[in-house]
């Protein structure tokens, strides 16, 4: 559940992201009331503590994996 919430995260970012290089347009201030509103930068720290939590899925063997592995 926590990697799919973090995955859901970092796809906004990304996303947001992407409108920020190509249009200068930040989706996530525009929501919600800014760059320096509290609703943003609590947007912005979860999408880093997501980015931190995948990095662990770089370092985890796949439990499904390790079934089919005879």
């Amino acid at each position: 559940m926590w990697d799919k919430l973090a995955l859901i995260l970092l796809i906004v970012g990304g996303v947001n992201w992407g409108l920020v290089g190509i249009f200068q347009f930040d989706l996530v201030a525009w929501l919600f009331g800014g760059v320096d509103s509290l609703l943003s930068r609590a947007v912005y720290i979860l999408v880093a503590i997501s980015a931190v939590w995948c990095v662990s899925l770089l370092f985890r063997r796949d439990a499904v994996a390790d079934v089919h592995e005879v």
